[in-house]
This record gives structure tokens, C-alpha cells and sequence, in this order.
């Protein structure tokens, strides 16, 4: 199958970013990451197309159309936990240009970005640095746009599978994000158990294929959850995931590793392929 394949959220908290200040309770994310780039690497990705929350773009979507990807990582808000980590990966520009043009006939304001001077944000380096290590796949990066409510952020998920379709891609969409998002002082602090409860119903919903409800529930779930980015890089994904499933019938999902905290926010690695198609 040609378009997204494949759309999963990878946590990017900053302590997995290396193995020396990961702590325990943290280590089932950094394993599952692992085990599903090795389990989607198999099936020959030729792209991954990844919306980070850490990358935040006020007006525009952006897609990064660099042939290639290379600098040094520093999270700007954690400089301690990732100080300046290297990175060399390919790009796609024919893939990412065409994605800005999609975008602008879907009425969705985009912007193609060929600065030379672009680094990444930690939440687009941390998932990457784990689902491919030794960069095999092509990489285009997507922001998460302010200005965009849920229901736009669902017609540009959209938009990234039928570009996807149209120029014979097969692509992994990789959700960089949290689920429920209130943050406190303290990674080994749990969500709330309301939170909690939320993010398992999600997990849930989900695995249990029922993409359309969650598509329904995500603006409550956003508000109630305090997802991280209003649900906006969750709002993309169920956009890939509604037009794939209008296309190949049903959504098969399933919960990779365990779920885990840092400093209040929820995490866990799902992946959702077409049915009969398992990550």
C-alpha cells in the first residue's frame, strides 16, 4: 500500500534522549520506540513524515524541504538533558514541497521551509534517535500550527496521506506528543487519576479500532485531558488515520511497550495500521 501505512505516537520525553538519565520508570517507552522502528523499518518505510509539539509555528504549516537533515539537537527549554546531540538524516524534498502545495489547495495556509540553518526541536530528534538510529529512512518534519483548530489539523493529516498516495510513497506518520499534557515540577509525577483514566480510555478506544469515536470524543478529551498542544499533533494523526481507513477498510491498533510519566504528562507508544496490515 502507497500513502501512510502506518501512524503511531512516540513519546519525546527529554530524559530519553539518553540512556544515562532515563530513569526507570521511563525505560518501557525508549523499548518500545525501539522495538516499533525495528517492526516498521521491515516493512521498507520510504519516508517518515513526523509532527512534533515542539515545534510550534504560530500562522503557517511548514514542511521541511532540505534534502538533507543535519545538525546538532539543544532543547532550548532542558539544555541539561539534551545539551547538543548530532543528527544526519535524508530528507524528501519532492515529497515535502508537494505536501505545501496540497496543503495551500486544501485552503490550508503552508509554507515550504529551505532554510540551511534549520536545526531540529528535541521532539522531532528524541522518537527519531529510537524508531531509526542509524537513519535509514527519509525524514520531513511538520509543525504544530497555533492557529489551526482540531478540525484543520485533521484535514492536514489528510492531505499528508493523499500526497502520500500521490506520489507512491509509503510513509510512517509519527505523533510526537503526550497524551494528557498538565504539567507539574517532578518527572516521577503521575498524571491526576481523572488524567490517567482519560489517557486509558483513549489507549482503549484506539486499540479497539474505534478511530471515528475518538475523532468524535478529541476536542472533549483535549480540554478534559489537558492534552499536550490542545490534541492539535493528535488531531493530524486521526486525519491520516480517517482517510486511511475510507481507503482500506477498517484501523487495526495496537499499544506498544507500557504507559508512562514525566512531570504530570501522560505517554505511550501506539501504532494504527490499516486492518489486516499489522505494524
Amino acid at each position: 500500500m502507497t500513502g501512510v501505512f502506518a501512524a503511531i505516537t512516540a513519546p519525546h520525553v527529554p530524559t530519553l534522549s539518553r540512556a544515562e538519565i532515563t530513569p526507570d520508570f521511563q525505560r518501557t517507552l525508549v523499548d518500545a520506540e525501539r522495538q516499533l522502528g525495528e517492526t516498521l523499518r521491515a516493512r521498507k518505510p520510504d519516508l517518515w513524515v513526523i509532527a512534533s509539539t515542539h515545534w510550534v509555528s504560530t500562522f503557517n504549516w511548514f514542511a521541511t524541504c532540505q534534502p538533507n537533515h543535519q545538525g546538532i539537537c539543544v532543547a532550548d527549554e532542558a539544555p541539561d538533558l539534551v545539551p547538543g546531540l548530532a543528527y544526519r538524516y535524508r530528507g524528501d524534498p519532492e515529497f515535502a514541497g508537494a505536501l505545501v502545495e496540497t496543503w495551500n489547495a486544501s485552503s490550508i495556509p503552508a509554507v515550504r521551509n529551505d532554510s540551511p540553518h534549520y536545526s531540529w526541536d528535541y521532539g522531532t530528534f528524541v522518537p527519531l534517535s529510537h524508531l531509526d538510529p542509524k537513519a535509514e529512512v527519509a525524514v520531513v518534519g511538520v509543525p504544530t500550527v497555533l492557529m489551526a483548530n482540531l478540525d484543520e489539523c485533521h484535514r492536514a493529516g489528510a492531505a499528508i496521506h493523499a500526497t502520500a498516495r500521490a506520489l507512491g510513497r509509503r510513509a510512517v506518520f509519527v505523533a510526537s506528543t503526550a497524551l494528557s499534557h498538565a504539567l507539574v515540577r517532578g518527572r516521577h509525577h503521575m498524571p491526576t487519576p481523572e488524567r490517567v483514566a482519560l489517557d486509558q480510555r483513549f489507549i482503549n478506544l484506539m486499540t479497539a479500532g474505534r478511530v471515528s469515536e475518538v475523532i468524535e470524543w478529541l476536542p472533549q478529551f483535549s480540554r478534559d485531558s489537558v492534552a499536550e498542544m490542545g490534541g492539535r499533533v493528535l488531531a493530524t494523526m486521526l486525519g491520516c488515520l480517517d482517510a486511511m481507513q475510507h481507503e482500506g477498510g477498517g484501523v487495526a491498533c495496537e499499544m506498544i511497550g507500557g504507559y508512562a510519566q514525566s512531570s504530570g504528562s501522560g505517554n505511550v507508544s501506539l501504532c494504527a495500521t490499516v486492518a489486516g496490515g499489522s505494524a
